[in-house]
C-alpha cells in the first residue's frame, strides 16, 4: 500500500476535532497534546457522542517502551444504592434522568493524567493552547452535523423530558434543529475556558466542580461534590496478545478489550489469508469469534467489574486454540440477546516523534443521561444504567462501583515496524469493527482509508437498534446473503454506509516513519495529514 509522505496524521469521527489535533502537530505539539485539543474539540461539536461529563480511555505508545493505558471511568456516586431506586419506583435501572445521572465523569481527569505523562520540554504547549478550538466552537457555534440530527431525532421526546436538555439542544417547540443550524453553547465555553486558567483538576474540586456538584444535587443526581473530589483517573497496563503479525494491544477490564484481541487471537487461527475478504467464509469465522468472546464475557461478568483477573489466561496460545475449535466453519451457532446500545468517538493520533495515541471517549447513550447542568453547559453521561438493580446480582449498584465499560482503543505493533492505533464506536459492535479494520489492513494489505470505508457486518445490538440479529450492509453480494443464511444466521440487510454499523477508524505508521489513515464515511469525519 503507498503511505503518505507526511509524518503525522489525526484521525476523528468530526473533521474539526480532527483538524484542532493537525493544527496542535504542525505547532510541533506531541500526539497527547494532539489529543486533547481534538478530544475537547469533539466533546463539542459531537454531543450526542461524547462529552466533558461522560468517561474515556488511552492507550499511548511511545517508541522502545511498553504501551501505557490510562483508565479515566468514574464509579457511581455515594448516593447510589437500591433503596434510593426503589424509593423514586424503579424496579430496573433509568436510562434517562437525574438517577441514570449516577457516575463521576473521568474523562477531563483522563486528559490531565495523560499530558502529565508528557515528554516535558520547552515547548510543550499551554492548556490554554490546547482548549483553543474547543472554546472557539462552544463560544461562537458550529453547524449541527448529520449524525447529530439524526440522533435527535430519534430521541427528541424522551430527551426533552430531561433537565437542561430542551433549552440546550433543541428548536423552539422542542422540535429538532436542521442539519446545518448553528448550535453555541456559552455556558460550556465559559467551563472550558475557567479550566483553562485553573486547571483540569478544576472540574473535580475547583470553581467548576462546585458548580457541577451543585446542578447534579439540584436535579437529584446521586454523585455528589465528595464523589468528583475524591476521584483519578489511573494508568492501567494494557491487555498484550501474540499474534502471528506482531503484537496486539487493548485495555483490562473495566473495558472490553479482551473481547477484541480473543476475536483477533481467534480470527489469527483461521487462515483469513486464505479467504476473500469480502466472502461468507470471512465474515462467518468473524461473526462466530465473536459469539465465542461474548460468551466468555457473560460467563465471567463479575471478572469486568473488578480487577480483570484472570482474564489475561483468555489470550494465551492454547487457550485462544481451543477457542477457535469450537467454531463450526459451516454452520452458525445459536446466538441470543446481548448488551445495549452504546454511543462514543474514538480518536487515533501518530506525531513526527512515532508517538501514537489510540483514544475512546463517551457518554453511553446518545447524549447520556440527557441531563444538562445549566451552570457549566454539561450533558451528564448514563453509564451506570448498566449496573443493575437485582439483588446478589455481581453488578448490583452500589456506591462507588464502576459499570463495565464497552470502551476500548486497540494497538498493534506489528513485525515489519508499522504500528497501528485503531478502534470504533458503538458498544458490542466495537469489538467486531476492530477485527475488520485490522484485518483488512494487516492480513489483507489494505489501504487505510479503503479498510475503514469497506462494507461491514454487526452482531447484536449497537446504538440506535434493538435488533440482536446479524446486520449486514447492502454492498456485500448478493450471494453472501444467501450464504450465510443457508449457515443458519438471522440476518438483517443494511443501508449502504449505514451508521449502525459504527464509526471506525485508523492511523499508521510504517518503519521508515511514514503514515497513513482512515476516516469513516459513515461519520462526519475526517484524516488529516501533517509534514
Amino acid at each position: 500500500m503507498a503511505l503518505n509522505p507526511a509524518r503525522a496524521v489525526a484521525v476523528a469521527p468530526h473533521a474539526a476535532a480532527a483538524a484542532a489535533a493537525a493544527r496542535v502537530l504542525k505547532e510541533d505539539g506531541d500526539a497527547i497534546e494532539a489529543m486533547v485539543a481534538a478530544a475537547a474539540v469533539i466533546a463539542v461539536v459531537y454531543p450526542h457522542m461524547t462529552g466533558l461529563g461522560g468517561d474515556g480511555f488511552w492507550l499511548i505508545h511511545e517508541p522502545g517502551r511498553r504501551p501505557r493505558g490510562i483508565d479515566a471511568s468514574g464509579g457511581a456516586g455515594a448516593l447510589a444504592t437500591p433503596d434510593l431506586y426503589r424509593a423514586r419506583g424503579h424496579t430496573v435501572m433509568p436510562a434517562r434522568g437525574p438517577l441514570a445521572a449516577n457516575t463521576v465523569a473521568g474523562t477531563v481527569a483522563g486528559w490531565e493524567l495523560a499530558l502529565s505523562l508528557r515528554q516535558e520540554s520547552k515547548a510543550a504547549l499551554s492548556l490554554g493552547r490546547l482548549l483553543e478550538d474547543a472554546i472557539a466552537y462552544a463560544d461562537q457555534g458550529f453547524g449541527i452535523s448529520r449524525s447529530q440530527a439524526a440522533s435527535l431525532g430519534g430521541h427528541a421526546a424522551e430527551l426533552a423530558l430531561q433537565p437542561g436538555f430542551r433549552e440546550h439542544f433543541l428548536a423552539p417547540g422542542a422540535t429538532v434543529p436542521a442539519i446545518g443550524t448553528v448550535l453555541r453553547q456559552p455556558a460550556l465555553a465559559e467551563t472550558l475556558r475557567r479550566l483553562a486558567r485553573r486547571g483540569l483538576r478544576d472540574f473535580y474540586e475547583g470553581e467548576v466542580g462546585a458548580l457541577i456538584a451543585a446542578d447534579l444535587a439540584a436535579v437529584g443526581s446521586p454523585v455528589t461534590g465528595a464523589d468528583l473530589a475524591a476521584f483519578r483517573a489511573r494508568v492501567m497496563r494494557p491487555l498484550q496478545m501474540a499474534h502471528s503479525l506482531g503484537t496486539l494491544y487493548n485495555l483490562p477490564p473495566p473495558t472490553q478489550g479482551v473481547l477484541s484481541l480473543l476475536m483477533l487471537g481467534i480470527l489469527d487461527r483461521a487462515g483469513l489469508q486464505r479467504l476473500p475478504r469480502e466472502g461468507a467464509d470471512m465474515i462467518h469465522w468473524a461473526v462466530e469469534a465473536a459469539k465465542r468472546a461474548f460468551v466468555l464475557r457473560d460467563r465471567h461478568k463479575g471478572r469486568f467489574l473488578d480487577a480483570g483477573e484472570g482474564v489475561a489466561d483468555w489470550l494465551i496460545p492454547s487457550r485462544l486454540t481451543a477457542e477457535a475449535a469450537r467454531i463450526d466453519p459451516g454452520r452458525a451457532a445459536p446466538w441470543r440477546a446481548t448488551q445495549g446500545p452504546a454511543d462514543t468517538v474514538w480518536l487515533g493520533v501518530i506525531d513526527r516523534r512515532g508517538r501514537a495515541v489510540s483514544f475512546i471517549q463517551s457518554l453511553y447513550h446518545e447524549f447520556g443521561s440527557g441531563v444538562v447542568l445549566p451552570g457549566t453547559g454539561i450533558c451528564w453521561q448514563n453509564r451506570g444504567t448498566s449496573l443493575s438493580l437485582t439483588a446478589g446480582a455481581v453488578d448490583r449498584i452500589a456506591p462507588h462501583r464502576r459499570p463495565y465499560h464497552t470502551l476500548n482503543p486497540a494497538l498493534a505493533r506489528l513485525a515489519d515496524g508499522r504500528v497501528l492505533a485503531y478502534g470504533a464506536m458503538g458498544g458490542d459492535g466495537q469489538p467486531q469493527t476492530q477485527a475488520a479494520v485490522f484485518t483488512r489492513v494487516a492480513v489483507y494489505g489494505d489501504d487505510p482509508q479503503a479498510a475503514v470505508s469497506a462494507p461491514r457486518w454487526l452482531l447484536g445490538r449497537t446504538w440506535g437498534r434493538a435488533e440482536d440479529d446479524l446486520k449486514i450492509e447492502a454492498r456485500f453480494p448478493d450471494a453472501v446473503f444467501r450464504e450465510l443464511e443457508r449457515r443458519g444466521h438471522v440476518l438483517s440487510r443494511l443501508a449502504p454506509f449505514d451508521e449502525t454499523v459504527g464509526h471506525a477508524g485508523l492511523v499508521m505508521r510504517d518503519a521508515e516513519g511514514a503514515v497513513a489513515g482512515g476516516a469513516d464515511p459513515r461519520s462526519d469525519g475526517a484524516v488529516v495529514f501533517v509534514d
